[in-house]
């Protein structure tokens, strides 16, 4: 028998999207490792596509999101201003609270027992 599943994306808007999934592992990255060339390289993204969607949320947002240092004997790097840590803390804690509500919602929707009665 198929198992029934669901799947949420949260994205967050102002007139554009401007932050989701795909930034908020951009962040991730930056902050596990301390580059956004190896954040962008571990999901499989080019630098400068990486470095566009930064540009463009900082400037949705109005604050950056990474402070950004160059060159020198160990090579340059990024890490996250206290508002991008911010910005993923409380995204990754909204996504977490939806997660568990549509999770309560599907089992009471979407139970066993309300499976065989749909069937029958």
């Amino acid at each position: 028998m198929k198992e029934l599943h669901y799947h949420l994306t949260v994205k967050l808007f102002f007139q554009e999207k401007s932050f989701g999934p795909g930034p908020m592992l951009l962040l991730q990255g930056v902050a596990e490792t301390g580059s956004l060339h190896k954040s962008a390289a571990s999901i499989g993204m080019a630098y400068s596509k990486a470095w566009k969607i930064i540009c463009s949320l900082e400037d949705a947002w109005g604050f950056p999101l990474l402070y950004r240092y160059s060159g020198g004997s160990k090579g340059g790097g990024s890490v996250l201003t206290d508002e991008g840590k911010m910005l993923l803390t409380q995204y990754q804690s909204m996504v977490q609270d939806i997660e568990e509500a549509a999770a309560a919602s599907f089992e009471k929707h979407f139970s066993d027992n309300i499976l065989n009665k749909i069937g029958k």
